[in-house]
């Protein structure tokens, strides 16, 4: 067992958790950083508790010490995710995760250490999601900061020995910020143009919605390059990284999250990214910069203009706009699957959970593997499906219903700021709707388990850009010509409609689900929404591109991020080579970037043919 390097202060030693040599069974879950401060070990056990996680470090000078832990009782005051800590092979006498609902400190009591090499280890009570930031083991009882702010990140990289500034993470022709399909298709695609380029990505998979840690399959525009990298290992794994490997101009840099982006007057000059794993943080330098973060952090960052939740029927004389416009978006999702196991499994009661879910208990609308949704699930109540559902009933694949995004919450809620609560309200409501299903006919679903629940959530609609056009339904729906017109996109009108908030019994489940099939054709993308319309080097691609919030329901489909990422790719290294802006290539390059564009997606693929795509400006 390796020993962590923590750093230390004359009275005290931080350890943070993400740091473990082992992790044992417990989860690393970073998505939640720039919201607690910090990525933290999650107990993801499914109600059994889950293996201990230890690690080793150096108490500088023996004593007395008091042990802190940052925790939180994610589901107050129920306390199901309770843990324990032990030192040395010395079980402390407090059990922690019950403090509180918000990140805190609590203290798991003292002990005697002497100077020299100590084992900590910690211990799932309960498989319910216990969770542990860090663990600060102080002699002079002073409280350790708690703020998500600049204070407490220098206290922690002071402690833990890490530089003030960020260390040189490269120069680079294009940065892309965001590791889905749309940013493996755009990074893929620069690589091959001859570009140097960095992937950012902030899970240690790639693929995002897609990821084996999600599992949805691209819908939307089939194509070539989508085909290629979209392919699963199999694990469930994406083909992806193993792709950009393969590039000798590209790097992949997975667990960094972007924290600050500075900018060179209308141009951004850099992005900062933290690694999860150590805390280290990177600059990265680049001339074009592409964010398919899905979230549009970049743009957040950097101070892009973007929109945000449903334009009003006025706006833009949408059909499906409200009357008024309102902050109502797309809510995250969480997957899961069930089995029936080969004896019967006991399920402890969860009141916390049942408080969410009520009597629901119809578990419908699985994951049945990477790839493919909609799968069934026992339901022991049929009458508490409540939901609505518009589609054309000539199309037979929509009928598979209730589906997996029907479990979607947060719609109305800050999606930046309430990501984790977001995601425990959809625990509950499972871990609620489970019990439901079990206790409601005992003998029947005596042997049902959980086989898989993700505790990352497919991410539903943030912010989207405001580029030089928006984007709008009567575009999608009239084939509204431009003279800028790209890349093609495919898909329905999908739109998530949640209860209005303190309406519908089950707020976890959707009210309805309007799927408008359209004429089934394929619709273009101007140029002129791919690129920011106040900041010069910056291109996106995927959901939030500049759209409203109705066109970004057909646009966000994963297909479509992968022709938006060939696009951007494309003009990125034409803005470079030119030495202009997007803008300028609309203006003064249009032809000579379609006709790129074009070429990249006739391009066969093959592993007998050349890698590199031919490309010659002029």
């Amino acid at each position: 067992m390796s020993r962590v390097d923590v750093g230390s202060a004359p009275s005290g030693v931080l350890v943070e958790a993400e740091d473990f040599a082992d992790h044992g069974g417990w989860m690393l879950d970073s998505q939640f950083e720039s919201q607690m401060g910090s990525p933290y070990l999650l107990a993801h056990g499914l109600g059994r508790p889950v293996a201990d996680a230890r690690t080793t470090v150096s108490i500088p000078e023996g004593g007395e010490y008091e042990v802190l832990a940052r925790t939180r009782d994610w589901a107050a005051p129920h306390r199901p995710g309770r843990f324990a800590l032990s030192i040395n092979g010395e079980r402390l006498e407090r059990e922690l995760g019950v403090h509180g609902p918000d990140w805190d400190w609590e203290s798991a009591g003292k002990i005697v250490l002497p100077k020299g090499e100590a084992t900590l280890v910690l211990h799932d009570l309960t498989g319910f999601e216990g969770r542990c930031d860090a663990i600060y083991l102080t002699k002079d009882g002073a409280a350790p900061p708690n703020g998500v702010d600049a204070a407490s990140k220098a206290w922690r990289r002071r402690l833990r020995g890490l530089p003030d500034e960020p260390v040189d993470g490269g120069d680079y022709d294009v940065v892309v910020v965001g590791g889905g399909i749309a940013g493996c298709a755009a990074a893929l695609t620069a690589a091959r143009l001859g570009q140097t380029v960095a992937l950012i990505h902030d899970r240690p998979v790639l693929g995002g919605n897609a990821s084996k840690e999600i599992g949805l399959m691209p819908r939307g525009m089939q194509g070539k390059l989508l085909q290629e990298l979209a392919q699963r290992t199999p694990d469930g794994d994406l083909v992806a990284l193993c792709l950009l490997q393969a590039e000798p101009t590209a790097r992949v840099f997975l667990e960094h999250r972007i924290i600050a982006a500075a900018r060179d007057g209308e141009r951004i000059a850099s992005v900062d990214a933290v690694e999860a794993k150590g805390g280290l943080e990177r600059r990265f330098k680049g001339r074009m910069f592409i964010d398919t973060s899905g979230v549009a952090m970049l743009g957040v960052l950097a101070g892009a203009e973007t929109m945000f939740g449903r334009e009003g029927r006025a706006d833009f004389d949408e059909p499906y706009a409200p009357e008024a416009a309102d902050e109502m978006h797309h809510g995250n999702t969480l997957f899961f699957r069930t089995r029936m196991a080969d004896q019967p499994i006991p399920f402890p009661e969860v009141p916390w959970a049942t408080e969410v879910s009520k009597d629901y208990a119809n578990l419908s609308g699985q994951l049945v593997q990477p790839g493919q949704e909609n799968g069934a699930g026992p339901n022991a109540n049929p009458d508490n499906s409540t939901f609505q559902f518009s589609a054309d009933p000539s199309q037979a694949w929509m009928q598979q219903f209730p589906a997996t995004h029907y479990w979607e919450y947060g719609q109305w809620l800050d999606p930046y700021t309430s990501g984790e609560f977001v995601r425990d309200y959809l625990m509950r409501a499972l871990y609620g709707a489970f019990s439901n299903v079990k206790t409601a006919d005992p003998e029947a679903y005596a042997n049902l388990e959980f086989d898989w629940m993700a505790f990352v959530a497919a991410q539903g609609e943030f912010r989207r850009y405001r580029g030089d056009h928006v984007l709008t339904e009567n575009d999608i729906r009239n084939h509204t010509r431009y003279n800028d017109m790209l890349v093609s996109n495919d898909g329905f009108f999908c739109i998530h409609c949640a209860w209005n908030p303190g309406e519908g019994k089950y707020d976890f489940r959707l009210k309805d689900w309007i799927m408008d099939v359209r004429d089934q054709q394929p619709y273009g993308i101007p140029f002129r929404c791919l690129y920011s319309v106040n900041i010069d080097n910056l291109l996106m691609a995927g959901k939030h591109i500049s759209v409203t919030h109705v066109a970004g329901s057909s646009v966000k489909l994963m297909g479509n991020g992968a022709e938006h990422g060939v696009a951007v790719a494309a003009a990125a290294f034409l803005c470079n080579t030119y030495d202009t802006t997007p803008r300028g290539l609309y203006d003064e390059r249009l032809d000579e970037l379609r006709a790129l564009v074009d070429g990249l997606a006739g391009h066969e693929h093959s592993p007998d043919a050349p890698r590199r795509f031919v490309a010659t400006p002029g």
